[in-house]
């Protein structure tokens, strides 16, 4: 093997980590370590990292930490607007650091470092619900308290108030933050890749959510009723007073038109189930790593000396980039055979420049490397495949392919597999989003052969043995001494030069000593010749396969997939004994929709028991539960709207949703119900419980969705992967409010229609 910097040959050692440590820590170490090493070498040598992952891992914490603080910032900004009580606001807010603290002490506990994925769903919103709906209902019952004494309440009526009032709540509220806890359960259910990436995620949010839970019905109503002190009037702020304007005689319209609405919201989710089987699908969004990973590819039986030669070219070709920082190289296989590849392939990383120091800010990496491709492409007996460092070694731990789709197919015959292989490949040419498609390199190489002529061989007292040691001798060289230098010692070799080794006609002329110390050609006692066979045959379970790969660029890789199969299975006809089976990235999304597809079901189920429980009523947690498919339809129009594709990240959020719209549904129609018990009469009580309701309903929703917006909006490295997730809890928390507000009174009104008092 050979490597390469920046055009010019030079020796490259890559650091590897031991499985289950922490990979910044590690390259941290190694750092430090190497430059210790860097004041001990020689005048003239010098180490320097070529690449580091330390530096990914920071910028994504980075992200993750800037979504955070403006995360919590929105939402206490947002606290102090609607509850119209400083103090009480603050006391609301305090439980975000507190829960944060412990949800820190439990991943430390628990061994889950602090990454992209484990805090990726954090959300400061969700963690406050709770609080929210308890400060709310005590601040309501202690304004009316001191309205009705006109005097001032003692720190013994204060406690007795909130005592009561945080019972009137702690039922839903309980419930609620369970609900929201036990919707992320199904994520411990993902195994593979998929659990790993997703399990940290679920364990920090419930640490979280428990947390949260445990300071929301002990701190916070102590909190309230030791400083919330002196004159408490329930000032309403002017956007709650706006809103009940709005909403009364709203929801009085849809009392009247009760079965106009409840078509209306039917017609709603059945669109919206329509729009999400045209949305396509991907595993996860792909995280923008900043760099790229470029594997060229030569003609089979390239030596190494022509692929170091033609990899300067492409290096220096690459250099005149000015959104290059630097490119290295390795080709073919090291000496420590970590990554075995033949001479003529070579894998290239180019590290690239921050966005805002290239010539274009404005240019995106996609356009930036189709522009590459188009260029290098002039460079004669290349072919390339472009993706990220990170990317290309995930795609094949996963898999054993590079790249997002690999179709492996499987068969007996050598080249009838390359035939079909070939079909393939032509119809994957013709579907939209194609990149980089090609077959693994079977292709005939050229191989020396000798055969020996035995009879010859007798006659002048030979044998094969002597036949091998001269071809040992003329193709891999004799030793012939040692030069010491130093500590070290190295070998001398002698052999022929390459271009008579190339040469048959010369190679038959060369001598062969016989027993008698006479000399023969060797062409008199064997036939030289150069003979093809297939560069490689690979195995898989016992069974002949070659693999057919190809990237998807500017599509998601579901749809892609999807169409690829049609159009193989109506384009290529396969012998008897022959199958396709398709892999990559595409086979964790399979994976995990297919374990999800049944655990979610369950895991609703078990909501909706728990529903049953909390109200002893089907009737009453069937109209909650009519919550969740009316939040599932804004998620689905947000997804549309920002042209986003289905992902197990946005599959997350979905979870996220049925919670956030089941608590919802819980803080309304418990007091509903409540009022109805205390005057009797329907349709009052179903206004006027609303009405009450609607700021906490409205609180925790904006909350909840503010805690989001920056991961939503965020453009840092990492944010790929947190986007949809924030997108569909935005969207659906949005169509879940407005629906919750007005179909979940209608479907109370109509399923108690018979209600007498």
């Amino acid at each position: 093997g050979a490597a390469s910097l920046e055009g010019k040959e030079s020796v490259i050692g890559t650091a590897m980590m031991l499985v289950g440590e922490n990979s910044r820590s590690v390259a941290l170490a190694v750092g430090d370590k190497l430059s210790e090493i860097q004041n001990s070498l020689p005048q003239g040598v010098s180490i320097v990292p070529l690449y580091d992952r330390t530096t990914l891992v920071d910028k994504a914490i980075s992200t993750v930490q800037k979504n955070l603080i403006e995360g919590a910032l929105l939402v206490i900004f947002v606290l102090f607007l609607l509850l119209g009580n400083i103090r009480a606001a603050l006391i609301t807010a305090a439980v975000i650091p507190l829960a944060m603290l412990a949800t820190i002490t439990g991943m430390v506990q628990s061994k889950v470092s602090a990454n992209l994925m484990s805090l990726g769903a954090l959300d400061f919103g969700l963690i406050v619900d709770g609080a929210v709906i308890i400060v709310e209902n005590c601040i309501r019952r202690l304004a009316e308290s001191q309205k009705r004494n006109s005097s001032v309440i003692s720190l013994k009526e204060r406690l007795d108030i909130v005592y009561s009032a945080t019972n009137e709540v702690i039922r839903p509220s309980v419930f609620g933050v369970l609900i929201i806890t036990i919707v992320y359960l199904p994520l411990f259910t993902l195994s593979g890749v998929e659990g790993k990436m997703f399990h940290p995620m679920a364990a920090t949010v419930i640490i979280a959510l428990l947390s949260a839970m445990v300071f929301t019905f002990t701190l916070v109503p102590a909190a309230v009723a030791l400083f919330l002190k002196g004159k408490i009037s329930e000032k309403e702020s002017p956007v709650i007073v706006g809103a009940k304007s709005v909403y009364s005689p709203v929801l009085k319209w849809a009392l009247k038109l009760r079965w106009l609405v409840v078509c209306g919201a039917a017609l709603l989710v059945t669109f919206s189930i329509l729009l999400g089987s045209k949305l396509g699908s991907e595993f996860v969004p792909q995280l923008n790593e900043g760099d790229i990973a470029l594997h060229a590819m030569r003609i089979p039986g390239t030596g190494i000396d022509q692929a170091v030669e033609m990899q300067k070219v492409l290096e220096q070709q690459i250099m005149k980039y000015d959104e290059v920082v630097t490119v290295f190289s390795k080709t073919g296989t090291a000496e420590v055979a970590t990554d075995a590849m033949p001479p003529n392939v070579t894998d290239t990383f180019l590290i690239l420049k921050p966005r805002e120091q290239w010539p274009d800010p404005n240019l995106t990496k996609e356009d930036f490397v189709e522009r590459l491709e188009k260029d290098l492409s002039s460079i004669p007996g290349n072919n390339y495949e472009f993706t990220q460092p990170i990317q290309m070694r995930f795609n094949e731990l996963i898999s054993g392919v590079r790249a997002d789709l690999g179709i492996k197919l499987y068969g007996d015959d050598l080249s009838q597999l390359v035939i079909s292989a070939q079909e393939v490949l032509a119809t994957l040419n013709t579907i939209s989003g194609v990149a980089d498609a090609r077959l693994e390199q079977v292709d005939d190489v050229p191989i020396f052969t000798v055969n020996p002529k035995p009879e010859a061989l007798a006659l002048y007292g030979l044998d094969a043995s002597d036949l091998q040691s001269w071809l040992k001798t003329v193709v891999s060289g004799e030793g012939a001494g040692l030069i010491f230098e130093g500590d070290r010692r190295f070998e001398i070799v002698v052999r022929y030069p390459e271009l008579l080794r190339a040469n048959l006609d010369q190679l038959g002329n060369l001598p062969i000593a016989t027993e008698s110390g006479e000399f023969v050609p060797v062409s008199e006692v064997a036939e030289l010749n150069y003979t093809t066979v297939p560069s490689q045959i690979s195995r898989e379970n016992g069974k002949r396969r070659i693999v057919i790969t190809a990237n998807v660029r500017n599509r998601d890789l579901g749809s892609f997939v999807q169409e690829a199969q049609q159009k193989i299975q109506q384009n290529v006809e396969l012998p008897a004994g022959y199958w396709l089976e398709y892999g990559g990235t595409f086979e964790q999304l399979e994976s995990a929709t297919q374990r999800l597809s049944i655990v979610v079901p369950a895991t609703l189920f078990v909501i909706l028991t728990l529903l049953v429980i909390a109200f002893s009523s089907i009737k009453d947690a069937l109209i909650i539960f009519s919550g969740v498919p009316l939040a599932l339809t804004g998620g689905v129009l947000a997804l549309w709207l920002r042209d986003m594709p289905l992902s197990i990240s946005a599959a997350v959020g979905f979870i996220a949703l049925s919670g956030i719209a089941v608590l919802n549904g819980l803080v309304m129609l418990s007091f509903i119900k409540q009022r109805l018990l205390e005057t009797g009469e329907l349709i009052n009580s179903i206004i006027e419980g609303a009405t009450i309701r609607l700021r906490p309903v409205l609180m925790t929703a904006l909350v909840a969705s503010l805690g989001f917006i920056p991961m939503a909006l965020n453009v840092g490295t990492g944010a790929e992967v947190q986007r949809p997730l924030a997108t569909v809890v935005i969207g659906g928390i949005i169509s879940s409010t407005l629906l919750t507000l007005v179909v979940l009174p209608v479907l109370y009104r109509i399923v108690y229609s018979k209600y007498k008092s």
